[in-house]
């Protein structure tokens, strides 16, 4: 008995190095055939591609030479997923490989690309976008976890561009005409500089950036499987939501579905976040003043707005609170000072900045209409989005897009497809789920437990996608999800959600 274990312990003593030799022979038929696409590149052989791992996902501020904010990777795996108790479960380690780089292409040299590919592989790829201006590991947990598990690679980039730089911590004033306050008030004096306002850097590259990861994904793929992807599928939230939709609007060759959590909408007739952000910067501080009484005329021009209802939880805890504290603002800002620069921000006013005003003054107009959606879809896409989402609110965005889509498809005079898809007897099916109380920051729900997750049926709205796209099931028509419930195929509200926010 004792022989026997001394042998099994020499075998195994023995195939660990012959499993890392393994491994690094993988990394380097992979690193190959990338060639010179990639750049400051790394492959590195992982008992676990899941972030049980750490090493999985760098340290904040762990790239030399760059200022603290421009790459913060553990922070952004926190932007679109739940808290650790509510995010994706790991139930167990996937050994693979992972690539680090930069594209190589990439005039800038701030496009990153995250590649993830793991031994057991079920012979599928997804590609995944990035919200807000989030790094390449931006959807580790709420994405990543999840595909990585059931055996898909998986790719990621950066949208062409880094997060951002502190341009001065305790300034009373501008200390640069791009610079932005990264929190409302006026007592406020932290400045920061967001890396896409920099020349260079228009927001047509987050498109762009999005086809060229999945050619080089699957590149990838193919040199580590020996093959390429049967389906490649494209995921994403908030901008990164937006690179899905462009992903199957432009790249159908690239793709064979999406699965869009919140994408941005962008039309220059609007609506935009240029004509959606400042009715709600410009009366948020008169609804204070009213002490938050739902009934004044600054909450009613904020609804009107096409923001949901508050949720108040104390005199100074409200969700319209939240999101004024964090995004509204410092999010307008970003968007005018790359779209329309000349406009002086903060000494015009942010809450008074005037979208249609502004077209006969400036070629802002042009700016927006250089990167909008089209709806004009080339393969199956859901959109999964919550009422209560007071950052992109949904019939500003979600159901403003679901509008455009429809236009699209029924469109006969040529600039649409319907005439190309009925042509050929088919067209792509594009389904909106809505999540009743789903907002648009997953966290905010542990402050206000009214809320609900989306993750969950973003998720799941990617496995109805995967059977649609491969089995010809059909996807469950476009419905609210109730409250504790789920994506169904007898929905008991089909088509919006009634009311934005059910207590």
């Amino acid at each position: 008995m004792l022989r026997r274990c001394v042998r099994r312990t020499a075998l195994v003593t023995m195939l660990v190095p012959l499993a890392a030799s393994a491994h690094g022979d993988r990394c380097e038929q992979v690193l190959r055939r990338l060639g010179d696409r990639l750049v400051d590149v790394t492959c590195t052989p992982s008992a676990d591609l899941t972030t049980n791992n750490p090493a999985t996902t760098p340290a904040n501020n762990s790239i030399p030479g760059l200022p603290a904010g421009a790459f913060t990777p553990e922070t952004d795996r926190t932007v679109i997923a739940p808290d650790p108790p509510n995010k994706t479960p790991i139930t167990k380690a996937v050994p693979g490989i992972q690539i680090n780089g930069r594209i190589a292409g990439d005039p800038e040299g701030q496009a990153r690309f995250l590649l993830r590919l793991p031994d057991d592989w079920n012979g599928r790829l997804v590609v995944a976008g990035a919200s807000g201006t989030r790094s390449e590991f931006n959807g580790d947990w709420a994405w990543s976890d999840y595909v990585i598990q059931k055996g898909y690679a998986y790719a990621s980039q950066n949208k062409g561009v880094l997060n951002l730089r502190i341009a001065n911590p305790s300034s009373p004033t501008p200390p640069n005409e791009l610079a932005c306050r990264l929190n409302p008030g006026p007592g406020s004096q932290f400045w920061v500089n967001f890396y896409d306002n920099d020349p260079g850097q228009p927001f047509v590259r987050w498109a762009l950036f999005m086809g060229e990861a999945a050619r080089l994904a699957k590149r990838g793929v193919e040199a580590r499987y020996g093959r390429g992807p049967k389906f490649t599928y494209a995921v994403g939230a908030s901008n990164g939501g937006y690179q899905v939709r462009r992903a199957v609007e432009l790249f159908p060759e690239l793709f064979d579905g999406g699965v869009d959590w919140e994408g941005t909408e962008v039309d220059p007739r609007g609506p935009n976040l240029l004509t959606d952000l400042p009715p709600a910067v410009l009366n948020f501080p008169d609804y204070v003043a009213s002490a938050l009484n739902p009934d004044s005329t600054a909450a009613r021009n904020i609804r009107g707005a096409g923001y949901p209802p508050d949720i108040v939880n104390s005199p100074t805890v409200s969700l319209w609170t939240s999101y004024w504290a964090q995004f509204w603002e410092v999010t307008q800002c970003q968007w005018q000072k790359r779209l329309d620069p000349t406009y002086d921000t903060y000494g015009q006013g942010t809450g008074t900045y005037n979208y249609y005003a502004r077209l006969s003054a400036s070629d802002v107009g042009d700016q927006v209409a250089s990167f909008a959606t089209t709806g004009r879809i080339q393969r199956p896409l859901i959109t999964v989005a919550g009422t209560m989402d007071a950052l992109l609110p949904i019939d500003r965005h979600a159901r403003a897009y679901a509008r455009k889509v429809e236009a699209a498809l029924e469109d006969d005079d040529g600039h649409g497809l319907g005439w190309w898809w009925r042509k050929r007897d088919r067209r792509p099916d594009y389904r909106l789920y809505e999540v009743q109380n789903g907002n648009h920051i997953e966290t905010f729900k542990v402050t206000f437990p009214q809320l609900e997750y989306i993750e969950p049926h973003a998720q799941r709205a990617f496995d109805l996608l995967v059977q649609h796209v491969e089995q010809g099931q059909t996807l469950p028509a476009s419905q609210c999800i109730p409250r504790g419930g789920a994506i169904s195929g007898s929905p008991a509200q089909a088509g919006h959600c009634p009311d934005l926010f059910v207590p």
